[in-house]
Parts: structure tokens; sequence; C-alpha cells
């Protein structure tokens, strides 16, 4: 479970397809390195990966062919970069929100707006389903980063980009048409849900 709060950027290194697995090398920052375990979990633009291998710079993970066709890692290539999160302990301060690693579908970045020291994006998500899960000043994790939604409309939303998050994360080099992992928020997810199959039981009995 990560905070969406990126700690480091790292850069894809090598990417290797064998036996129905891809091999991707990331190279990290010396500081990012410290206490990292084979087994470990970390936050690759918001999808968990595990750690098989650790060099002195370069951390492998492995990704399965449908991990891969359902993200953004279909996408990458050697020399690209990654935001990079550890997972969080229990002695944690939780500065973002609660993110579980698990992406629920890709989206398009339609339109940015580009300010002196700050950025609004436009997104709009493949499965256009997702928007029944996304509201108002509500939390969303974009490729591992927790941003608040600002505006929502019937098949895309906004998010303002501070200066703090466009000089450590990836936001900063992002494009139109470019495309990002997303999470919707459990919690969000969980009450919709919720009230659908009230409202569904209701009708069903009356």
């Amino acid at each position: 479970m990560f905070t969406g709060i990126i700690k480091s950027i790292g850069q894809i290194k090598n990417i290797i397809y064998k036996k129905n697995l891809y091999f991707i090398y990331v190279q990290i920052k010396k500081k990012f390195r410290k206490n990292l375990k084979i087994g470990q979990s970390i936050s690759n633009n918001g999808c968990c990966l595990t750690i098989i291998n650790l060099y002195k710079n370069i951390i492998v993970f492995n990704i399965l062919k449908q991990t891969f066709n359902i993200t953004t890692f279909k996408k990458i290539k050697i020399g690209d970069y990654l935001n990079l999160e550890k997972p969080i302990t229990i002695n944690n301060f939780i500065g973002g929100h609660l993110v579980l690693g698990h992406i629920t579908n890709i989206a398009k970045i339609i339109n940015i707006k580009n300010y002196n020291f700050s950025k609004i994006l436009w997104i709009k998500p493949n499965n256009i389903f997702q928007m029944n899960y996304i509201f108002k000043k509500g939390s969303i994790c974009i490729d591992g980063i927790s941003l608040t939604i600002d505006k929502k409309l019937k098949n895309k939303f906004s998010v303002n980009i501070i200066p703090e998050t466009l000089l450590r994360t990836t936001l900063s080099n992002k494009k139109i048409n470019d495309y990002v992992n997303i999470e919707i928020d459990l919690y969000a997810y969980i009450i919709v849900k919720t009230v659908k199959k009230i409202h569904k039981n209701n009708i069903k009995y009356i």
C-alpha cells in the first residue's frame, strides 16, 4: 500500500521479454536504494511491482503480460522515466491518500494549460465507466501521484499540478496525447458500489 507521494524518479535502462514475462531494469538514485530488498513492492508509475533482483543502482521487476497490456507499460521504452514510491509502514505519515498500486485504467491527457509555475491537466479515461467513481474534490492516483480532482465533466476531469509536484515527478514532461495510469480512490469505489446495491435491492422489494 502507498500514499501517492513520489519519493524518487527512476529511468528504464532495459526491457527484456522472456517466457511470457517482461523484465524491467530501472536505474535509481543512491538515496532511494537504501534498505531496498528482493521481494519488496515498489510503486512504478502507480503500478505495484515486486523487486526480483538488485544491483548497485539498478532494480529489476517482472511484469506479467496481462499487466503489461492494461497499463502504460505497453507504451514504455528504454530511457523513459518512472515515478517511484516505497510502500508505507505503520509509522509513516500519509501525505496523500491510500493507494493500492492496482491500476484501474489508463487515460489520455487531452489538454494542458500551462501557467508560470503550475499546470492544469485534462484527462480522459479509456474506459468512460471509470467516471462513475471520479468526483470533484475527490482523490485520484495518476502515474502513482496522489492528486485532487478539480473539475469533472461527462467524459473527462482536470487536476491542478503545483510547482512541487512538477519538480518531483514526471508530470512536468507530459504532453497532450500522452497516456497515464490511473487508480480510482478505493473509498469512492466502495461507496458507489454500496449505494448502487442498496438502491437496486430497495427497488426490487418495493
